[in-house]
């Protein structure tokens, strides 16, 4: 293994199905996903059976609460071992080339390994790896008790950089017919497909790790985005997964005093990609609440007097097309109950983002007891689908602009909670790489 300090990095052992397994069954969605639609997993759980695969390496979020949660968390823990134990994984050294294409588009990331040491959570966090969304603490518990028994790690964080210039992952990109394949599938479940070199050429890793140090730069960086020296270089900003490093962090912390500073807890295995990558797209979050207890209205001007104000629309795409393309001071939201679909507007909004304007006003009612929970769900098939159900309200919000993020998160910190996606549901990251961890 390879450390680059200076920029948080190390070139990982990566361990990979072997060959003969079937990756479209190998390969399982990110576990955060399809939470409030449990007939997803129950096709994944029939598809895959009872063959190698990430599914049983994993914890999918559908179970969280429920009777199988231990035994999951049990029955995961066994599986890493009995993979390790039948030699049903291969270790290769060095980054890894992901090809994803899905939706129509192809993007593409590195895998890497990342120093936790230089990554902090943390509201004001000045620290080289930073989240990009506020970490909700209560999240870790579940993460937490499988990683702590856990042989292996199995990511779906995707870390962001910014470099408009391509110099980090575009020549890897260009020499891929120089690079050893490790990996080429369709994906299940009408996810597209998935592709895998090792980045095992020393002069390309060499390319990669400068244009990263480069980026670090603090004369470059600090020219960059106009800002002072009170600000520290923000190179790597976490677009889908914190909380999963969050825990990464937790169990690092906790073994720190046991283990000294040199064990594999102290990384995390990630995906980098490029925000100024063509193939990635920034979708909005929507919520869905469930078992609603007060009239919508009531409470709307409860929390916002006579700032708020609602439009009944036609229909949910009427709803939709009103909220993405609004413009000006007021913030637009889109509501959809099983009395049909309206636009809630609210005027001297608290926060710049529309995101952030509704967080405020759930958390709220949620504490004041007014619906039973909340789920963040992709699409606004689905917002509409679930916020039509009785009982239920789908909140339907606009995509944030992805160019905006990292000037945002170094000049005002963390955004709201779950305020961007990454892609669709179906874009997610899917598990195919591991690396041991104990």
């Amino acid at each position: 293994m390879k450390n680059v300090a200076e920029i948080g990095l190390q070139v990982p052992d990566i361990l990979l199905p072997k060959e003969g397994i079937d990756l479209q069954k190998w390969a399982v969605i990110a576990c955060d996903q399809f939470t409030s639609e449990p007939e997803y997993w129950q096709q994944v759980a029939s598809l895959v059976d009872d063959a190698p695969s990430t599914y049983h390496l994993i914890l999918p979020e559908v179970f969280l609460g429920k009777p199988e949660e231990l035994t999951r968390v049990q029955s995961t823990q066994q599986a890493m071992k009995q993979y390790l134990a039948k030699k049903l994984l291969v270790s290769r050294q060095g980054m890894v080339l992901v090809e994803r294409t899905s939706s129509g588009l192809t993007r593409h990331g590195l895998m890497l390994a990342l120093d936790l040491e230089q990554y902090d959570y943390t509201k004001g966090s000045q620290t080289l790896i930073r989240a990009t969304e506020g970490t909700i603490i209560e999240r870790l518990p579940p993460r937490i008790r499988i990683r702590e028994g856990a042989s292996l790690e199995l990511p779906h964080i995707l870390v962001l950089i910014d470099d408009p210039q391509h110099t980090v992952i575009g020549p890897v990109i260009a020499a891929q017919k120089k690079l050893s394949p490790l990996y080429d599938t369709e994906l299940m479940l009408g996810s597209g497909h998935l592709a895998g070199h090792l980045v095992d050429d020393a002069a390309i890793e060499s390319q990669v790790i400068a244009a990263l140090k480069k980026l670090a730069d603090p004369k470059v960086f600090h020219s960059k985005y106009g800002i002072g020296n009170d600000k520290g270089v923000l190179l790597f900003a976490i677009g889908d997964g914190n909380h999963s490093l969050a825990t990464a962090k937790a169990i690092w912390e906790k073994l720190k005093p046991q283990v000294g500073m040199d064990h594999p807890t102290r990384y995390a295995l990630v995906e980098i990609e490029n925000v100024h990558d063509q193939g990635l797209k920034f979708e909005p979050i929507h919520r869905v609440l469930f078992d609603v207890k007060e009239d919508i209205e009531l409470a709307a001007k409860a929390f916002w007097g006579s700032k708020v104000a609602f439009r009944t629309s036609k229909n949910e795409n009427d709803m939709a097309k009103h909220v993405d393309e609004q413009s000006g001071p007021q913030h637009q939201i889109g509501l959809v109950s099983s009395d049909g679909c309206q636009t809630i507007s609210i005027s001297e909004p608290a926060s710049n983002l529309p995101v952030g304007t509704l967080q405020a006003f759930l958390d709220d009612w949620l504490k004041r007891g007014g619906a039973g929970k909340v789920d963040y769900v992709h699409g606004q098939d689905v917002v509409a689908r679930l916020g039509s159900q009785p009982g239920n309200l789908g909140f339907y919000l606009p995509a944030m602009d992805k160019s905006d993020l990292f000037r945002t998160v170094i000049l005002d910190g963390a955004l709201p909670r779950k305020t961007f996606s990454m892609g669709e549901a179906r874009d997610k990251r899917f598990y195919m790489e591991c690396r041991r961890i104990a």
